[in-house]
């Protein structure tokens, strides 16, 4: 019998999944914070929100500001947060091996994420992963983003693969719910950024991973048959 290998292509969500980028987002958080003459964030209560996007953590930081006050700040927000990108953030312990393993044994691997494309684009270059990552979609690339199949399915034309060919793996119910929809296998991984009462096992993932050490092994990955969109 062959010895199992991984997927063709491995499509990837960012924060939470391949880079824990909290600590980037707790020092955006305290430069605001500080500027205003306020305490530092509660780094853990802001963990919780770093897969929900610039309106959900500058909400959680200010909490007593209404929507638009809220939307106001997201400007300032992002520009702190471009200025503080890979100065705090590390990959998830396992990460690095895992992807060396992926492109030993001729996989090719890419990032779909919700974060804009050219705040990507410097965590990509900031880890010297330009010429590996295959493909890196942002929230803003297409007129879609997460949990819509659209980015999606978008990667998988980019690299030439039906969608059946890819398993998408993420920290959040959006990308479970994307990959469904998409018609690809998906991996729900439990060491990202969740709510208080977020039950991975309640997204039906085709895959559930605790570390990323155990997606080390071939096995640990869904079969990449071609599946029927919605199945």
């Amino acid at each position: 019998m062959p010895a199992p290998r991984f997927p063709r292509v491995a499509l990837f969500d960012l924060d939470g999944t391949l880079l824990d980028s909290a600590p980037d987002m707790v020092a955006t958080a305290n430069r605001m914070l500080a500027a205003r003459g306020l305490p530092p964030v509660d780094a853990a209560m802001l963990r919780q929100h770093v897969s929900r996007g610039a309106r959900a953590m500058v909400g959680a930081v200010f909490p007593g500001l209404d929507e638009a006050g809220r939307d106001a700040l997201v400007p300032e927000f992002l520009q702190v947060y471009r200025e503080e990108l890979g100065r705090h953030s590390v990959l998830f312990d396992g990460i690095a091996r895992m992807l060396e393993a992926l492109e030993a044994d001729g996989a090719r691997w890419g990032i779909i994420t919700n974060k804009a494309e050219y705040l990507a684009r410097d965590v990509v270059a900031g880890l010297a992963w330009e010429q590996r990552c295959a493909v890196l979609v942002g929230g803003d690339t297409y007129a879609e983003k997460k949990p819509h199949p659209l980015p999606l399915l978008e990667a998988a034309k980019q690299l030439g693969v039906e969608p059946g060919d890819c398993v998408y793996v993420g920290d959040d119910e959006r990308d479970v719910v994307a990959a469904r929809a998409a018609g690809m296998r998906s991996i729900a991984v439990t060491w990202g950024y969740r709510l208080d009462g977020d039950d991975p096992e309640t997204w039906q993932a085709d895959a559930m991973a605790t570390q990323p050490h155990a997606l080390l092994e071939p096995a640990a990955w869904p079969a990449t048959n071609p599946i029927p969109l919605d199945a």
